[in-house]
């Protein structure tokens, strides 16, 4: 049954069928346009015999300003230093949840500062703050 399938009809084709299924499919072929805008064609004035060089320079025209920016593309320290790129070792999916983590660590950590920082009264005895010079009288 494969071999059914397989063969080939080879049965003559007469000049008049060939002709009607010649004229039939040049009815059917897509316009240029259509074909420029399904990149079968390229859409360019050079002559045919020069398309594939035209071609071939525009991609080594694109190479070559790819390389020259990238280049004069600054290092990964660069970026760091300028506040782009984060001086983080963790994997960019976490770094997120790094930066929240380091933002309430700092937060807990200036508020227990605050809650043992001494009374002015202690450091107006340790000569730190003068009698005259209260925070707390200035705040208000």
């Amino acid at each position: 049954m494969a071999d059914d399938k397989a063969q080939i009809d080879e049965t003559p084709i007469s000049p008049v069928q060939r002709r009607d299924s010649l004229e039939k499919h040049l009815q059917q072929r897509p316009d240029v346009q259509e074909l420029k805008d399904r990149h079968i064609l390229l859409d360019t004035k050079a002559a045919p015999a020069l398309q594939s060089k035209a071609l071939e320079l525009e991609r080594q025209l694109a190479s070559d300003n790819l390389k020259k920016g990238l280049g004069h593309r600054p290092n990964r320290d660069e970026l760091v230093e300028r506040n782009i790129l984060a001086d983080s070792t963790a994997a960019p999916a976490i770094q997120a949840q790094q930066r929240e983590l380091k933002k309430h660590m700092r937060a807990d950590s200036l508020n227990e500062k605050l809650a043992h920082r001494p009374e002015p009264e202690e450091l107006i005895k340790e000569g730190i703050l003068e009698a005259d010079e209260n925070p707390i009288k200035r705040a208000d």
